[in-house]
């Protein structure tokens, strides 16, 4: 599960790759390869073993390193997650926390929202 910095629910990403809101609506899923669906199956992202993240077209849009930097598609550290699960903005600031997650799930969800206004919408 994901928490804001105030501990609210935000969202999870369940074992099974189902992705939920906050209010635990389905809005995507996530195959066990890092292909992101929307809730009607259709492709909208990738995440690559190497931590680099692609839109649907198959472009690079951002990366999570294996420290855990976040870093957008100009190569810009936008975040951070560290190893207990803090994720904190480009500023150093607490923003969540998604412990137990893996920093690719987490990364998603926190850092690269092109993926979840595609879910959404």
């Amino acid at each position: 599960m994901y928490y804001d910095s105030n501990g609210r629910k935000v969202g999870e990403v369940e074992s099974d790759g189902t992705v939920r809101d906050s209010d635990g609506r389905i809005i995507g899923y996530m195959d066990s390869d890092g292909t992101i669906r929307n809730e009607d199956g259709y492709k909208s992202g990738q995440i690559d073993s190497d931590g680099t993240f692609r839109n649907a077209d198959g472009y690079r849009t951002g990366e999570v390193e294996s420290d855990g930097t976040v870093r957008d598609s100009d190569g810009r550290i936008i975040g951070e997650i560290e190893s207990d699960g803090t994720v904190r903005d480009s500023d150093g600031r607490i923003i969540g926390n998604a412990e137990g997650m893996s920093k690719e799930k987490a990364a998603y969800h926190y850092f690269f929202k092109w993926i979840r206004n595609i879910f959404i919408q």
